[in-house]
C-alpha cells in the first residue's frame, strides 16, 4: 500500500517496532514518577509558550482553563517519546545480545510484570 507510492523499496521491521513497543510501555509502567515529572514539566512548557503568544492579559485569561486542559493532553502525548527512543535502544541491545525472538519475549515479561507493579504500588499508595 504505502510502499506503491515510493519509487524506492524499503521494509518495515514489524518484530522491531513490536519489541520497542512492548519494552516502552513497560519501562513506562515502572517509571511512573519520572513519567509525572516529565508531564508535568512538558506542561509548564507549554503554558509558558503559549502565554507568549497572547497580547493582552485579558485574551489570555478568557480561554486559560481550555488552553491548559489541551497542553496537559500533548504533555501527556509527547511523554511517551522519551521511553520510545530508550525501549527502542533495549530491544535493540537485547536483539544483538540474545537473538530476535527474546527481545519480545522478555519485553512481553516486563510488560507483565511492570503492570503488577504499578497496580501493587498504586495499591499502596490508596491504603496509605
Amino acid at each position: 500500500m504505502i510502499n506503491e507510492i515510493f519509487p524506492f523499496h524499503f521494509e518495515i521491521d514489524k518484530i522491531a517496532i513490536a519489541g520497542a513497543c512492548l519494552w516502552s510501555l513497560a519501562l513506562y509502567l515502572i517509571f511512573s514518577p519520572l513519567r509525572d515529572i516529565i508531564i508535568e514539566l512538558l506542561s509548564k512548557w507549554f503554558n509558558f509558550a503559549e502565554r507568549s503568544l497572547y497580547i493582552s492579559q485579558q485574551e489570555f485569561e478568557k480561554t486559560r482553563q481550555a488552553r491548559e486542559s489541551q497542553n496537559a493532553f500533548y504533555a501527556s502525548l509527547f511523554s511517551i517519546i522519551p521511553f520510545l527512543v530508550i525501549g527502542a535502544l533495549s530491544n535493540w541491545f537485547l536483539e544483538i545480545s540474545l537473538g530476535r525472538s527474546w527481545g519480545i519475549s522478555i519485553g512481553i515479561m516486563a510488560c507483565i510484570i511492570s503492570a503488577i507493579y504499578e497496580l501493587a504500588r498504586q495499591s499502596g499508595e490508596l491504603d496509605e
